[in-house]
């Protein structure tokens, strides 16, 4: 992960501040603090990817693989106005989408970010060589 958020980038300070917080982040302010949910939900989206738990439609292209990454951004922004006992001000979801956006663009413009998340879960063409078995009682062989 440090290949993409530092630990001292902003959105790996908020992801922890969330994350070690997580009743009680949002007394700390206020309002709903945006640039902290916006911070959060973009390393946790990088985080949900590179785990590739839930991914089973692998993206082919860096626009397909920013549209991943910005689904998972909004499903932590949408959990973390669920929690919060703050209300969204006017404009504030907005907001926060587009900064979560901003830094998802800014991750996969630097270096070649993209082309190593795009490269991350490829299968190999070797995973799908195998061997013939054949089943007892039947002429249906089944490869491996």
């Amino acid at each position: 992960m440090d290949r993409f958020f530092a630990p001292n980038t902003s959105e790996a300070l908020a992801h922890t501040h969330l994350t070690e917080n997580w009743f009680t982040w949002d007394q700390d302010h206020p309002s709903f603090n945006e640039t902290l949910v916006a911070g959060c939900a973009s390393y946790q989206a990088f985080t949900r990817y590179l785990s590739g738990s839930d991914l089973f439609i692998m993206p082919r292209s860096r626009s397909e693989l920013e549209g991943v990454l910005r689904r998972y951004a909004y499903d932590s922004i949408h959990n973390a106005i669920a929690v919060s006992r703050q209300t969204l001000q006017r404009g504030g979801y907005s907001r926060t989408c587009s900064l979560a956006e901003k830094s998802i663009r800014d991750v996969l413009n630097t270096n070649d970010n993209a082309t190593v998340l795009l490269n991350l879960h490829v299968l190999q063409p070797e995973s799908f060589a195998g061997t013939d078995v054949a089943l007892p009682n039947s002429n249906t062989r089944i490869r491996t």
